[in-house]
């Protein structure tokens, strides 16, 4: 059956000659495979700038339960990114992100919701003027709760872990913090908040592993 919903693209792999195969985290059936033919040859009409990752699309696509791979008849860009793609703090921190959703956001359960979440939040970092530096982290809690561990207090945050008064401070500030918000984090805290959480992270998401963007959102936030 043809169904109509919004997306967020997660990652594509080249198929074949042309063509590509696209995961795309959708509003109505959560993460769904799709093959596109001939998305890479110099005369498709389908443009490959609408599979790279974070883009949010609009599409029609064919539907069927249980099926790996289907195929999609309309896209469009739902949303065009206006300062992401230029500015490189913006685009490190997006990049990072999407190295995270791609290793949790797995299941299709509550996809209306946790669609919403992820479309609101790179809206949001696409535009906001200030914060940027932090967002991620704020970012990963409250992505935390979608994915059914979210911890509501910094104690449940940091556990057994050593932190610093400060930076236990900073991170209450941070567990009720929204994107607009400006805090104020030193580099040296700033690291210690996102190693607690990726440290909280990593013990309740199976396969977490090594994040391989990580030093460069290090370097270019430093």
């Amino acid at each position: 059956m043809l169904i109509k919903t919004r997306g967020i693209v997660f990652r594509f792999t080249k198929y074949g000659e042309t063509s590509i195969i696209v995961n795309i985290f959708t509003e109505a059936y959560g993460m769904q495979g799709y093959i596109v033919n001939g998305v890479r040859s110099h005369t498709s009409k389908s443009k490959i700038a609408l599979y790279q990752p974070l883009t949010l699309v609009e599409l029609v696509a064919y539907h069927k339960d249980q099926a790996d791979l289907t195929r999609i008849k309309e896209v469009r860009c739902l949303y065009q990114y206006q300062h992401l793609p230029v500015d490189i703090r913006k685009s490190t921190v997006a990049m990072f992100l999407n190295e995270i959703i791609n290793k949790t956001i797995k299941e299709e359960s509550h996809s209306e919701e946790v669609f919403e979440f992820l479309m609101t939040s790179f809206i949001a970092l696409d535009q906001i003027t200030a914060g940027v530096e932090n967002f991620h982290i704020i970012f990963l809690i409250k992505l935390s709760r979608f994915l059914g561990f979210g911890a509501q207090s910094k104690n449940e945050w940091v556990g057994g872990r050593f932190a610093t008064p400060e930076t236990e401070t900073l991170l209450e500030i941070l567990v009720k913090a929204e994107y607009i918000d400006t805090v104020q984090i030193a580099n040296a805290q700033r690291k210690e908040l996102l190693e607690l959480v990726l440290q909280f992270y990593s013990d309740h998401v199976e396969s977490f592993g090594e994040l391989k963007s990580l030093p460069v959102l290090r370097e270019v936030l430093s």
